[in-house]
């Protein structure tokens, strides 16, 4: 496979193919849920960087990666990190003037890890792995997946765009975080079925529920402490 041939065919073929499978994907509801809270442009940008990373590795490594680390482990980490995602989405923000310090790796590095961690093992990393095998031409079927993701995820933004405007924040919170829980646990559910039984994957999927429901009851009764704490007049 050489990185310097060039197909119109790989290039068109790898472009509508992920353009598709990518719609309605839990990668292009991250990229929404990141674009109703962050600036569209910096989350953009994380999503081009992430994109190139992962296809770049896709293209040229996946079949070794799939080869040496079974698929069923790299979307069974995926699917736990998106319920993480689901939780780490209804945490409060803390008000501008409270929160001066920058996160560790600011929002163009946090979009960039969870997108590209959210693609390992997702249906557009194997269907690109396929049209590399398919069409043995890295750069046409790389630029024709790069730009087919892109504009998924470009829609996915416009419409998180559109919704952060009119739509409450709480409402847009609890909605993603219902996806990702949603998404992460049909993923389990997916892998482990097939690997363990039908019992052992009801009760894994059992202990994720009832960890992801203290978890959602913790964050919940923090943010109303914080708000009474917050609404308490000061004592002159």
């Amino acid at each position: 496979m050489s990185w310097f041939d060039f197909s119109l065919a790989a290039l068109f073929a790898s472009f509508g193919l992920i353009a598709l499978a990518e719609m309605g994907d839990k990668t292009q509801f991250l990229a929404m849920s990141f674009a109703t809270k962050h600036n569209v442009y910096k989350v953009l940008l994380a999503v081009f960087l992430a994109t190139l990373a992962n296809f770049a590795i896709t293209v040229t490594i996946g079949q070794l990666l799939t080869a040496v680390v079974p698929t069923e482990a790299i979307s069974l980490a995926a699917s736990i990190s998106f319920i993480g995602f689901g939780l780490w989405t209804l945490r409060s923000e803390k008000p501008k003037h409270e929160d001066k310090k920058p996160s560790r790796f600011g929002i163009v590095g946090t979009v960039f890890v969870a997108f590209f961690i959210a693609e390992f093992g997702d249906k557009t990393q194997l269907t690109t792995i396929s049209l590399a095998a398919q069409y043995r031409n890295a750069l046409s079927v790389f630029v024709g997946a790069t730009l087919g993701m892109l504009l998924a995820d470009g829609l996915g933004i416009a419409v998180g765009v559109f919704l952060g405007k009119r739509v409450p924040e709480k409402t847009i919170k609890w909605v993603s975080a219902t996806v990702f829980l949603t998404f992460g646990l049909a993923g389990v559910y997916t892998v482990l079925s097939s690997k363990i039984g039908l019992v052992f994957t009801a009760l894994t999927l059992f202990l994720l529920i009832v960890f992801s429901v203290s978890a959602i009851i913790f964050i919940t009764q923090k943010q109303r402490a914080n708000m009474k704490t917050s609404e308490t007049p000061k004592r002159q």
